[in-house]
């Protein structure tokens, strides 16, 4: 059983930046893809953007040209840095890492991006 733990998220300004981490328990040598989404408050969730084991990344067009997803192996941990924020991505950011036979989901960091 792995575990992920998402942490990083905070009320931050419109046009701030924050990078979220998710701490896996294990190696994430394991997972084919990881993976970021949120909920907005009173939406459904949403897609943000995945990278895979040979680190391509792929995003949402809320996502795109604003969010970067990388990962650091050495620390089984990846990450979202968020740039330009804007109110409308406050959200609960959840992390999910999985492949053929394995999917973990995260329990969420909240973003608030507010003045």
């Amino acid at each position: 059983q792995v575990q992920l733990v998402e942490s990083g998220g905070r009320l931050v300004q419109p046009g701030g930046s924050l990078r979220l981490s998710c701490a896996a328990s294990g190696s994430i040598f394991r997972f084919n893809t990881m993976a970021w989404y949120r909920q907005p408050p009173g939406k459904q969730r949403e897609w943000v953007g995945t990278i895979d084991s040979s680190g391509g990344t792929s995003y949402g067009d809320s996502a795109k040209g604003r969010f970067t997803i990388s990962t650091d192996n050495d620390k089984n941990t990846l990450y979202l840095q968020m740039n330009s924020l804007k109110p409308e991505d406050t959200a609960v950011y959840s992390c999910r890492a999985r492949n053929l036979h394995l999917d973990y989901w995260g329990q969420g960091t909240q973003v608030t991006v507010s003045a």
